[in-house]
């Protein structure tokens, strides 16, 4: 059953998968994780392809976001609307939430 885009058990599980999905990427991307966890997967990752994605919050926010996309809506083309959005939400969380860029005007 698909829940509704307007009721209040969609906005509770969007807001909750969004919260999910911004921790998860922030640690990924800008932690180093309990016992350094992270920072080893980070090594292990290297420079390639996994380890350039551990370097962007907003691509790591996209896979963050999959697992939790049924969770807000199990219909699956609803789900990867919700997947695209959480990702969004996440993105603006990090945005919200970073200390602002320094802009030198001289």
């Amino acid at each position: 059953m698909a829940l509704e885009w307007g009721s209040g058990e969609f906005w509770a599980r969007f807001a909750i998968a969004s919260l999910a999905t911004w921790r998860i990427a922030h640690l990924f991307a800008f932690e180093d994780g309990p016992g350094d966890a992270v920072v080893w997967l980070r090594q292990k990752a290297g420079s390639g392809f996994f380890g350039q994605l551990m370097d962007c919050f907003y691509c790591l926010s996209l896979w963050a976001a999959a697992p939790f996309a049924p969770f807000v809506n199990p219909s699956p083309a609803k789900a990867f609307i919700a997947w695209v959005a959480l990702s969004g939400s996440a993105c603006l969380l990090e945005r919200a939430t970073s200390p602002p860029i320094p802009i030198d005007r001289s």
